[in-house]
Protein backbone atom coordinates (compact mmCIF):
# COMPACT_ATOMS: atom_id res chain seq x y z
CA UNK A 1 0.00 0.00 0.00
CA UNK A 2 2.98 2.14 1.05
CA UNK A 3 4.18 1.66 -2.35
CA UNK A 4 1.44 2.71 -4.59
CA UNK A 5 0.72 5.96 -2.36
CA UNK A 6 4.19 7.30 -2.63
CA UNK A 7 3.99 7.12 -6.44
CA UNK A 8 0.26 8.84 -6.75
CA UNK A 9 1.52 12.32 -6.49
CA UNK A 10 4.03 12.09 -8.96
CA UNK A 11 1.53 9.48 -11.38
CA UNK A 12 -0.47 12.72 -11.14
CA UNK A 13 1.85 15.34 -12.13
CA UNK A 14 3.05 12.76 -15.17
CA UNK A 15 -0.71 12.66 -16.24
CA UNK A 16 -1.35 16.50 -15.84
CA UNK A 17 1.18 17.18 -18.18
CA UNK A 18 0.73 14.41 -20.55
CA UNK A 19 -3.20 15.96 -20.78
CA UNK A 20 -1.54 19.25 -21.26
CA UNK A 21 0.75 17.98 -24.57
CA UNK A 22 -1.98 15.63 -26.13
CA UNK A 23 -4.94 18.63 -25.47
CA UNK A 24 -1.79 21.36 -26.53
CA UNK A 25 -2.49 23.33 -23.35
CA UNK A 26 -0.03 26.17 -22.07
CA UNK A 27 0.90 25.18 -18.98
CA UNK A 28 2.90 28.22 -17.96
CA UNK A 29 0.32 30.84 -18.91
CA UNK A 30 -2.61 27.98 -17.28
CA UNK A 31 -0.46 27.89 -14.24
CA UNK A 32 -0.04 31.87 -14.18
CA UNK A 33 -3.50 32.41 -14.94
CA UNK A 34 -4.25 29.84 -11.55
CA UNK A 35 -2.00 31.93 -9.30
CA UNK A 36 -3.36 35.11 -10.48
CA UNK A 37 -7.28 33.61 -9.48
CA UNK A 38 -5.79 32.59 -6.32
CA UNK A 39 -4.43 35.70 -5.04
CA UNK A 40 -7.65 37.73 -6.20
CA UNK A 41 -9.32 34.91 -3.43
CA UNK A 42 -7.08 35.63 -0.65
CA UNK A 43 -7.34 38.96 -1.19
CA UNK A 44 -10.62 38.77 -0.98
CA UNK A 45 -10.55 36.94 2.30
CA UNK A 46 -8.02 38.80 4.06
CA UNK A 47 -9.93 41.45 5.72
CA UNK A 48 -12.72 39.05 7.38
CA UNK A 49 -9.69 36.50 8.60
CA UNK A 50 -7.77 39.51 9.57
CA UNK A 51 -11.09 40.96 11.28
CA UNK A 52 -11.62 37.00 13.29
CA UNK A 53 -7.74 36.98 14.20
CA UNK A 54 -8.10 40.27 15.68
CA UNK A 55 -11.22 39.78 17.43
CA UNK A 56 -10.11 36.34 19.15
CA UNK A 57 -7.01 38.16 20.18
CA UNK A 58 -8.88 40.66 22.00
CA UNK A 59 -11.27 38.00 23.61
CA UNK A 60 -8.75 35.96 24.86
CA UNK A 61 -6.51 38.65 26.15
CA UNK A 62 -9.01 40.81 27.27
CA UNK A 63 -10.05 38.38 30.46
CA UNK A 64 -13.55 38.30 28.84
CA UNK A 65 -13.08 34.27 27.96
CA UNK A 66 -12.67 33.29 31.53
CA UNK A 67 -15.39 35.70 32.80
CA UNK A 68 -17.61 34.70 30.57
CA UNK A 69 -16.99 30.78 31.17
CA UNK A 70 -17.72 31.25 34.72
CA UNK A 71 -20.61 32.99 33.98
CA UNK A 72 -21.84 30.08 32.11
CA UNK A 73 -20.60 27.02 34.58
CA UNK A 74 -24.39 26.57 35.94
CA UNK A 75 -26.07 26.01 32.87
CA UNK A 76 -23.51 24.50 31.12
CA UNK A 77 -24.05 21.88 34.36
CA UNK A 78 -27.38 21.39 33.82
CA UNK A 79 -26.65 20.20 30.31
CA UNK A 80 -24.01 17.87 31.47
CA UNK A 81 -20.97 20.08 30.21
CA UNK A 82 -18.24 20.46 32.92
CA UNK A 83 -16.66 23.93 33.53
CA UNK A 84 -13.35 23.28 32.40
CA UNK A 85 -14.36 22.27 28.96
CA UNK A 86 -16.29 25.80 28.67
CA UNK A 87 -13.65 27.42 27.19
CA UNK A 88 -13.10 24.83 24.25
CA UNK A 89 -16.83 25.49 23.73
CA UNK A 90 -16.81 29.29 23.24
CA UNK A 91 -13.64 29.36 21.23
CA UNK A 92 -14.25 26.34 19.21
CA UNK A 93 -16.69 28.02 16.84
CA UNK A 94 -13.99 30.83 16.49
CA UNK A 95 -10.94 29.65 15.87
CA UNK A 96 -9.37 26.83 15.79
CA UNK A 97 -6.28 27.26 16.71
CA UNK A 98 -7.56 28.86 20.20
CA UNK A 99 -9.60 26.03 20.18
CA UNK A 100 -6.68 23.73 19.80
CA UNK A 101 -4.49 24.93 22.55
CA UNK A 102 -7.24 25.26 24.94
CA UNK A 103 -8.04 21.49 24.01
CA UNK A 104 -4.11 21.01 24.60
CA UNK A 105 -4.48 22.58 28.10
CA UNK A 106 -7.39 20.57 28.80
CA UNK A 107 -5.43 17.22 27.77
CA UNK A 108 -2.40 17.88 29.66
CA UNK A 109 -4.16 18.64 33.03
CA UNK A 110 -6.73 16.45 33.52
CA UNK A 111 -5.32 13.75 30.56
CA UNK A 112 -6.75 12.06 27.49
CA UNK A 113 -8.37 9.06 29.22
CA UNK A 114 -10.38 11.18 31.88
CA UNK A 115 -14.11 12.11 31.40
CA UNK A 116 -13.10 15.22 31.12
CA UNK A 117 -10.24 14.42 27.84
CA UNK A 118 -13.11 12.39 25.91
CA UNK A 119 -15.33 15.03 26.28
CA UNK A 120 -12.93 17.69 24.90
CA UNK A 121 -12.17 15.16 22.32
CA UNK A 122 -15.31 14.20 20.91
CA UNK A 123 -16.18 17.74 21.05
CA UNK A 124 -12.67 18.93 18.91
CA UNK A 125 -13.68 16.27 16.13
CA UNK A 126 -17.37 16.50 16.31
CA UNK A 127 -17.58 20.50 15.86
CA UNK A 128 -16.70 23.32 13.10
CA UNK A 129 -14.61 26.65 13.64
CA UNK A 130 -17.71 28.28 12.30
CA UNK A 131 -16.71 31.92 11.89
CA UNK A 132 -13.37 30.84 10.32
CA UNK A 133 -15.67 28.92 8.07
CA UNK A 134 -18.16 30.99 6.96
CA UNK A 135 -15.32 33.79 6.51
CA UNK A 136 -13.00 31.31 4.28
CA UNK A 137 -16.09 30.29 2.43
CA UNK A 138 -18.21 33.60 1.54
CA UNK A 139 -15.15 35.74 1.50
CA UNK A 140 -13.57 33.28 -1.20
CA UNK A 141 -16.98 33.89 -3.14
CA UNK A 142 -17.84 37.22 -2.26
CA UNK A 143 -20.68 37.04 0.07
CA UNK A 144 -21.07 39.29 3.19
CA UNK A 145 -24.61 38.89 3.77
CA UNK A 146 -24.69 35.34 5.80
CA UNK A 147 -28.42 35.78 6.83
CA UNK A 148 -29.42 32.03 8.04
CA UNK A 149 -26.11 31.11 8.17
CA UNK A 150 -24.36 31.79 11.16
CA UNK A 151 -27.44 30.88 13.39
CA UNK A 152 -28.11 27.68 12.14
CA UNK A 153 -24.22 26.93 12.05
CA UNK A 154 -24.23 28.06 16.00
CA UNK A 155 -27.14 26.02 16.45
CA UNK A 156 -24.96 22.93 14.85
CA UNK A 157 -22.04 23.76 17.03
CA UNK A 158 -24.24 23.37 20.42
CA UNK A 159 -26.27 20.63 18.96
CA UNK A 160 -22.03 19.04 18.57
CA UNK A 161 -21.43 20.27 22.19
CA UNK A 162 -24.50 18.69 23.92
CA UNK A 163 -24.09 15.48 21.88
CA UNK A 164 -20.64 15.40 22.64
CA UNK A 165 -20.92 15.65 26.24
CA UNK A 166 -23.88 12.89 26.49
CA UNK A 167 -22.96 10.22 24.31
CA UNK A 168 -19.26 10.44 26.16
CA UNK A 169 -21.41 9.95 29.43
CA UNK A 170 -23.39 7.24 27.74
CA UNK A 171 -20.62 4.88 26.65
CA UNK A 172 -17.61 5.89 29.09
CA UNK A 173 -19.71 6.70 31.61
Amino acid sequence: MSFLSSFMIPFLICLIFAYALTHKVDLVSAFSTGVCDGLKIVLNMFPALLLLTLTISAFRSSGALQLLSRALETPAAAFGIPSPILPLTLLRPLSGSGALVVFEDILTQYGPDSLIGKIASVMMGSTETTFYTIAVYFGSAGIYKTRHTVPAALVADLTGFFAAALSVRIFFG
